[in-house]
């Protein structure tokens, strides 16, 4: 995940002990005593790596807890974001006036059910899906795509984004993608310059799909 992303965003990836960290107590206020076990761990691991990442950037420990929707609450001047998956999770984070934005997503690499598939892809997508080399679970890539962008959207306008609100091209040579946003969800949008297209880096390795993006400040 560092290497898809630029110097100024620190990335911090779980490691053996940081499923069972400690949380400070505002982000230990976030989990509700009947959270699975599974919650537990990946709520602990990224909290733990978020905090990992803000030293990085040389700041002090601070609590990032949850909002209602459950997306991380960053302090004030930070910008970051939190992924996981079976067995993996990672935190990045960057100071808001070098970034407006950065997401970041990871996903098993396997074939996506049909249903889901449908709810994803675009016609045009699917298309260009089909032309790409055998061997990869492109459409996997494309669902991680989306989440990073939804990531990166999120956090600057402050509302939600479908699956079919953003036209993701990947180029599989150069291991990027770009996501354009339906024009209608930018004409509605209620903040001032909001990303009209987001780029990013996409890697597959060891079963998972990586993907990450950074809106730059205008």
């Amino acid at each position: 995940m560092r290497d898809l992303l630029p110097p100024e965003v620190a990335v911090a990836v779980a490691g053996p002990h940081d499923w069972n960290g400690q949380l400070l107590a505002a982000e230990l206020a976030c989990l509700s005593e009947r959270a699975v076990e599974s919650r537990r761990r990946d709520f602990t691991a990224g909290r733990v790596c978020a905090r990992r990442a803000m030293a990085t950037l040389g700041l002090p420990p601070a609590p990032v807890p949850s909002a209602d929707d459950r997306a991380p609450v960053w302090p004030a001047g930070v910008v970051g974001t939190i992924t996981h998956t079976r067995g993996y999770c990672a935190a990045a984070a960057a100071r808001s006036t070098a970034v407006r934005s950065v997401g970041m997503d990871a996903e098993q690499h396997r074939p996506l059910n049909p249903g889901v598939r449908r709810m994803i892809c675009l016609p045009e997508e699917e298309e260009r899906l089909a032309a790409l080399p055998a061997g990869i679970s492109w459409a996997a890539v494309l669902f991680s795509a989306k989440e990073t962008v939804y990531k990166v959207w999120h956090p600057v306008v402050g509302t939600w984004l479908d699956f079919a609100d953003a036209l993701v091209a990947l180029d599989p040579d150069a291991g990027t993608f770009t996501a354009r946003i339906a024009p209608a969800r930018v004409d509605a949008a209620p903040v001032d310059a909001p990303p009209r297209t987001v780029s990013g880096r996409f890697v597959v390795a060891d079963g998972l799909v990586r993907t990450a993006a950074v809106l730059p400040q205008p």
